[in-house]
């Protein structure tokens, strides 16, 4: 009994979010409350505050459920690429899933920008994530003999900086895509230049 109780509360905690993210996405993250939500699902707020203690905490849950999406796309190196293709190819994509999730939802977007004074934990684990794979690219290119760096860490913080201007959500929602696309190609183009220079280790 308490195992089904335990799956019913988290079949509705899905729900939950399900209808928020629907919500949200119809009426934007700052223009959407709990009682709107509760609404929605035929419930009471009361309910909904059962599960999660504030709108910011249910935005949190969504962020970190489309983390969870973004993991494979931030797992493993494709090391069928040339060195110097190889980090281009990556934040590529990356930057592409992103522009994706942005005209599909960019509620989520919103969701980010309004809650980004707040320290979420998916953030804190996106980050990892992605400076993990330039440690991982860095570290293989040096490895082949193609990079020079002393301390691969440090780079991979410093390159996960600079390719924040076409990561980083405000920049996404800021410019089109065609001046992203071109801002990107030249931040790899920077970076490799950077890291083939054997007197800038």
């Amino acid at each position: 009994m308490a195992r089904r109780a335990r799956r019913k509360a988290e079949e509705t905690r899905q729900d939950v979010l399900d209808m928020a993210e629907s919500v949200f996405r119809e009426n934007g993250f700052s223009g959407t409350t709990i009682a709107d939500i509760a609404s929605a699902l035929d419930m009471s707020p009361a309910n909904v505050f059962k599960h999660f203690r504030s709108k910011t905490a249910l935005a949190e849950a969504i962020a970190e459920r489309h983390v969870e999406t973004l993991v494979g796309t931030l797992e493993g190196i494709d090391t069928s690429l040339p060195t110097l293709e190889r980090l281009g190819h990556f934040v590529r994509r990356l930057m592409e899933s992103h522009l994706r999730s942005l005209r599909q939802s960019p509620c989520l977007f919103e969701i980010v920008l309004m809650t980004s004074g707040n320290e979420m934990a998916c953030g804190r684990r996106y980050k990892e994530l992605l400076e993990s794979r330039f440690v991982d690219m860095v570290r293989l290119g040096a490895d082949e003999g193609v990079y020079f760096c002393e301390d691969v860490e440090k780079t991979a913080r410093c390159i996960s900086a600079c390719f924040a201007c076409v990561l980083h959500p405000v920049f996404l929602a800021r410019y089109k895509a065609d001046e992203l696309r071109t801002r990107c190609d030249e931040v790899i183009e920077f970076v490799n230049r950077s890291l083939t220079n054997p007197l800038a280790r």
